[in-house]
């Protein structure tokens, strides 16, 4: 199927009532995180059925879509590098990652980074250098910071933790409430897998973070404990 006729599919799957909604759920208002994103208000499940039925579509169409102003079709072209990663041997693996890096100007709002960074910059950084990780903690940019800290989820899940402390100490002090969450997002899913390795970094770090930040890394403690963080005094 060419690019004009995936656009028409995905056009004839919009729902404009859906899409008011996602428009406002995503901020895509005058000065908000996702202003000018443009919705066709379709489901992430359509979407994953889509990118399985048009696994096979070349670099030049995927790139088209990655660059569309049309939040959907951006989200379909990851879900389509996703399912192509996950196939392809380490020469594609590395061509797909650095297509990613290049491209993240486009990965510009939080579901579009959450569902893809673990699973290729993650995945292919597991057993390489971690270096552009902190270049991407260090952007201007928000979306490339919160990419850095969520491809960490791959290591997590892999029970190394370090990266995530690290990474989380170069974010403590960032000023956008949506790398808070996803900091503390990362610390909560650390302590799922080891308590003791989040709370050594907590007790360290805990009174400079923001508030956010730390209700989010400590949502399972028990509730006596997450008090005690609140009121500073671990």
């Amino acid at each position: 199927m060419s690019i004009p006729e995936i656009r028409q599919t995905l056009r004839s799957l919009g729902n404009a009532e859906k899409a008011k909604v996602l428009q406002r759920f995503f901020k895509t208002g005058p000065g908000e995180y996702g202003e000018g994103d443009v919705f066709l208000g379709i489901t992430v499940p359509v979407l994953r059925k889509l990118a399985k039925e048009h696994e096979g579509l070349d670099e030049k169409g995927i790139l088209s879509l990655l660059q569309s102003e049309i939040h959907e079709e951006r989200l379909l072209s990851l879900l389509i590098l996703i399912r192509k990663y996950g196939r392809a041997r380490e020469e594609e693996r590395k061509k797909i990652h650095d297509i990613y890096l290049s491209s993240t100007r486009y990965i510009n709002n939080w579901d579009l980074v959450d569902l893809s960074a673990e699973h290729i910059v993650g995945h292919f950084l597991m057993k390489k250098s971690r270096q552009p990780l902190y270049k991407l903690a260090r952007s201007k940019r928000l979306w490339d910071r919160r990419i850095a800290i969520m491809a960490t989820f791959h290591f997590i899940k892999q029970h190394e933790y370090e990266e995530t402390f690290k990474i989380a100490r170069l974010l403590i002090a960032d000023e956008e409430d949506l790398i808070h969450k996803a900091v503390g997002w990362m610390l909560r899913e650390t302590g799922k897998r080891h308590m003791g390795a989040e709370e050594e970094f907590l007790k360290k770090h805990y009174k400079k973070m923001p508030r956010t930040m730390l209700r989010y890394a400590i949502e399972r403690f028990p509730e006596e404990k997450r008090k005690r963080y609140l009121r500073g005094e671990i």
